[in-house]
């Protein structure tokens, strides 16, 4: 007399779940034997893709290889013109940098040095609107405060509004707040979309660079700041 097997508690295995199960042992075989379609290549030139190319279309799977091929050869030469570009425009950013070296070593004097930094900035990297906020008291530098240069005491309050920025000790971009872009830029005739902002000296210790553009986007929060930190670390040694 045979023993009747005890019914499985569980769900029975849907059709779904069988073919879940089918495709992933296959593709693990697959995975584990990848010279399977050279011993079967009359078996690879037959199978199918439905619809890959979107126009109701089958192609075959070397063909659908070929297309996947193809647009990672695309990705990689986007990368690859992209990698060139930031290249040359760093090479840019490094010769501006040498021409404000240069004119900082052969400024006599500190009118002279402040003069430089100021023609630098517009003519070599084409900033429409700056200013040299210093917090240093200098009698030499009272008698050359213009448009581009402030002199400020430590303890002012629009001063003391950047402190999170002297605490970080790198430089920072994108948009500030209002009560700030007024305190920098208090010219009506300034239009302020974004800032890059280089604190000057140790902890900001000598005050701050600050560049504005009328765009937005110009200087933004994701861009990288080593030249600028750069160009504080010229700005700050020219004028100490």
């Amino acid at each position: 007399m045979t023993t009747p097997q005890p019914k499985s508690e569980g769900k029975p295995e849907t059709k779904a779940a069988r073919a879940d199960g089918e495709d992933s042992r296959v593709a693990q075989y697959l995975a584990g034997h990848p010279d399977f379609f050279d011993r079967h290549a009359a078996l690879l030139a037959q199978l199918r893709l439905p619809h890959v190319r979107g126009d109701g279309t089958t192609v075959s799977l070397v063909e659908r290889q070929v297309d996947v091929l193809r647009e990672k050869n695309r990705e990689l030469e986007l990368r690859l013109r992209t990698l060139v570009d930031n290249g040359r425009a760093n090479d840019v950013l490094a010769e501006k940098i040498h021409r404000l070296t240069k004119r900082l070593i052969h400024a006599r004097d500190l009118a002279h040095r402040v003069g430089s930094i100021e023609a630098s900035l517009r003519e070599d990297f084409d900033a429409r609107e700056f200013v040299l906020l210093l917090t240093k008291q200098d009698p030499q530098l009272k008698g050359l405060e213009a448009r581009h240069l402030r002199l400020v005491a430590a303890d002012d309050a629009g001063v003391r509004s950047f402190e999170s920025l002297f605490a970080s000790g790198k430089p920072r971009c994108g948009r500030v707040r209002d009560s700030q872009r007024e305190f920098l830029f208090p010219s009506q005739d300034v239009a302020v979309g974004s800032v890059a902002l280089v604190p000057l000296g140790a902890g900001g210790s000598l005050g701050l660079l600050a560049i504005a553009s009328p765009d937005a986007d110009h200087f933004n929060p994701t861009m990288s700041t080593d030249f600028l930190a750069r160009i504080g670390d010229l700005v700050a040694t020219a004028l100490e």
